[in-house]
């Protein structure tokens, strides 16, 4: 059966609700003939301009929020690109015959997204119940007549939930501003082995709480000419998972110097994450490096495979010791672990899976990705790479969850 054409400028028209378009500076593309018929204007009175240019707020009224508020929505949709849904709103609307004359409104409006196909936000979509008669019904006595305490109790009640909404997004945004500081002051600054060229990142993600949880270190063996390299992934975000990734990435760090090799330190680790409440499911890669043999010795709980950039420009990932995160098995097993040698002038990156997961595309798209933009900068320095390979994979609407990553020139 052949699927129909789909005319969506006739149902974006069709549509029983009040719909307008917006561009993220506001600025009308499109409504439908609902939204002309509740707002008493014509297409030519609206699309091309400014939304508060076209509805700006009641100046009779000292009171009046609903520019303020609908302001603020929609810059949080342009943000986070994620849909907000408003508390009842009163904004009244001047009579387009009539300036000057302004009549009492309310509204119910959502606010949602248009995305492009690299997660960009390139519309926004305003969508507006009127509820102006059912509030007035509601205000009304038994004799028909207005009742001012109750129409004010509502315009009250509404202005109030708007209020703890702003404090609610406050007191969130004050707690990423703290996990991140936690987070960073947890991350290693210092104590790099010397002569290792290395670059490391880590970026937040842009919403409010999606930040913390993700590690990475680099340990200075014992034995002269070899080095351990890690990264992690704790489940969860926000002070909690800060918390949790400070405890594994201090036993990992631990276990990676009296182990006999990756998979024995993530064995380890996995033992004493089963006693850390909030450390189930944790993924984590490692890798020892040995210049003395130029072998890589490698294992994975459930995390994405680190990436061998050779100097002829193939990318081979270490997906051959893959186990399953930690703490997700019901009984201890040992972990797997195997080796890879590498030729003079390659380069190693280890990362988190913000890098390379995107919303409702296979991890395998994210991952050749990674790989086109590392043989592409491989002859760069580790501190160039970095920067290019954030560059090239972060979407222009900034990372849905927080990324860390580890460039290690061999």
């Amino acid at each position: 059966m052949n699927r129909p054409v789909v005319d969506y400028e006739a149902v974006f028209q069709a549509l029983p609700g009040a719909v307008a378009l917006l561009t993220p500076d506001l600025v009308y593309v499109e409504v439908n003939d609902a939204f002309l018929a509740i707002s008493g204007r014509t297409r030519a009175q609206i699309v091309g301009r400014h939304l508060f240019e076209v509805f700006p707020d009641n100046p009779h009224d000292p009171g009046a929020s609903g520019m303020r508020n609908l302001q603020a929505s929609l810059r949080r949709v342009t943000e986070t690109g994620e849909r907000d849904s408003m508390a009842l709103q009163r904004y009244d609307v001047e009579d387009a015959d009539r300036p000057g004359v302004w009549h009492e409104r309310w509204w119910s409006p959502v606010n949602v997204p248009v995305t492009a196909a690299d997660g960009s936000v390139t519309l926004l979509l305003h969508r507006v119940e009127e509820v102006t008669e059912l509030i007035r019904a509601r205000g009304r006595d038994g004799a028909g007549e207005r009742t001012p305490v109750l129409e004010a109790e509502i315009y009250t009640r509404s202005r109030e939930l708007q209020e703890v909404n702003e404090r609610l997004r406050a007191a969130h945004a004050r707690e990423r501003e703290v996990a991140l500081h936690l987070q960073r002051a947890m991350l290693p600054t210092s104590g790099v082995p010397e002569g290792l060229r290395v670059a490391v990142r880590y970026r937040p993600a842009v919403s409010a709480l999606n930040v913390c949880g993700d590690w990475y270190d680099i340990i200075g063996m014992p034995a002269g000419g070899r080095a351990a390299v890690t990264v992690g992934d704790v489940v969860g975000h926000g002070l909690i998972a800060a918390g949790v990734m400070g405890q594994l990435r201090s036993a990992l760090s631990a276990a990676c110097r009296v182990a006999g090799g990756p998979g024995q330190a993530l064995e380890a680790l996995g033992l004493y994450a089963r006693s850390v409440e909030g450390a189930e499911c944790t993924t984590a890669a490692c890798v020892f490096i040995d210049w003395n043999t130029r072998t890589l010795a490698y294992s994975c709980a459930g995390h994405p495979p680190p990436a061998l950039a050779r100097p002829d420009g193939t990318v081979t990932f270490l997906a051959e010791a893959t186990d399953p995160p930690l703490g997700a098995r019901p009984e201890h097993a040992a972990r797997e672990q195997e080796h890879l040698p590498f030729p003079e002038g390659s380069v190693l990156l280890l990362y988190t899976d913000g890098l390379v997961e995107r919303r409702g595309e296979d991890i395998d798209t994210g991952l050749d990705r990674l790989a086109r933009s590392l043989a592409r900068h491989r002859d760069r320095t580790p501190e160039a790479l970095a920067d290019a390979l954030l560059a090239d994979l972060v979407p222009p609407s900034g990372l849905t969850d927080d990324t860390a990553l580890v460039v290690v020139g061999l």
